[in-house]
């Protein structure tokens, strides 16, 4: 496969994908992007009920198959209450790293359709008022959304229309910078899922085809722990395509691609992740053998379904993850060239 154009392409993709907010429960609109955007590139994707976006490749060897699967589905906030001063109480779907959202910028998405611009805050938001600046707990009991709206009472936000339950989409900050990182909230996984876009339209500009039948997968409910129940049955094998992990006794970096040996339910594949190793240095491309001690994957939840299918997992290093996250490049492309020697193209 020639890459020579693929870190352009990733970063339109990556700007695609952060545009449009998919917080877990709401992924609709990226789900209709990703059937569009592969459908133009001439690939019959579809959809499954609760929102994956599926692509079929066929292969050199259609007896066995395999799949890639990175998730599309983000970290959010949904209304929870509204205060007497008409301030927006939250609860929080997966696992944001609440300290680090105090002073950004949210959307708040109405079941009307309309959408209203806030902050995240804590309750305690200004030195020059409150004792507690510095130390109130930033958590959901201690922190709210102000409105871009005059409301002054419950009575006010209702009659915008909105209500418990709307989604609050916060901003990802996406930039790349000139020495090649990737800075943006969901760089988990959103990140990934630009690299299997690329991937695919490499594979039709170049004419590739994949050495056994093949499934591109774009998965929606990763972040609450079902994603992989729902990707197609009868898979042979599936490779996760997910965040690596970066920080204390874990040895990879932004720039390198991870291959987790074992995560917070067990070891993965065995032969599966040995096949990505001798890959990986066959090929000459940067990796690293991780333990991934508070992390679970897309894997988890198909083995708990019952699919017979061998999972090994993959992914570029991920600073502060759950937090204002931060990738490489050249990790980026370091998975996306292991993605295509485990297809054999």
């Amino acid at each position: 496969m020639n890459f020579s154009n693929a870190e352009e392409t990733i970063k339109e993709l990556c700007h695609k994908l952060y545009s449009i907010d998919s917080p877990t429960g709401f992924t609709d609109r990226i789900s209709d992007w990703l059937i569009h955007y592969t459908r133009e590139l001439g690939y019959d994707s579809y959809r499954n009920r609760l929102g994956n976006v599926i692509v079929p490749v066929p292969g050199k060897d259609r007896a066995h198959s395999v799949a890639l699967s990175a998730h599309v589905d983000t970290l959010g906030l949904m209304v929870r209450s509204i205060t007497s001063e008409g301030y927006l109480m939250f609860t929080t779907i997966g696992g944001p790293v609440l300290p680090s959202l105090d002073g950004e910028y949210c959307r708040i998405y109405s079941r009307s359709g309309k959408v209203f611009t806030g902050t995240v805050l804590s309750l305690s938001p200004a030195v020059h008022v409150f004792d507690d600046a510095n130390t109130r707990p930033r958590d959901e009991k201690n922190m709210a959304i102000r409105l871009d709206e005059e409301v002054h009472s419950k009575e006010d936000v209702l009659a915008l229309g909105i209500q418990t339950g709307d989604f609050i989409c916060y901003d990802p900050k996406t930039i790349f910078t000139e020495s090649g990182f990737l800075k943006s909230r969901f760089i988990d996984d959103k990140a990934c899922a630009a690299l299997e876009l690329t991937l695919l339209a490499l594979m039709r500009e170049q004419s590739l085809t994949p050495a056994h039948t093949t499934y591109i997968c774009f998965s929606t409910h990763e972040e609450i722990g079902y994603g992989g129940a729902t990707l197609p049955d009868a898979l042979d094998e599936l490779l996760v395509v997910d965040m690596g992990c970066i920080g204390d006794d874990l040895n990879c970096t932004e720039q390198q691609v991870s291959i987790c040996a074992k995560d917070n339910l067990g070891p993965y594949d065995y032969e599966m992740t040995s096949r990505l190793i001798d890959l990986s240095a066959e090929h000459g491309i940067d990796y690293a053998v991780d333990i991934y001690p508070h992390y679970g994957s897309d894997a988890g939840p198909m083995w708990r379904s019952g699919k017979d299918t061998k999972a090994a997992l993959i992914g570029p290093g991920v600073h502060a993850s759950h937090g204002m996250e931060r990738t490489h490049l050249s990790g980026m492309m370091a998975a996306l060239k292991l993605m295509s020697v485990y297809l054999g193209i």
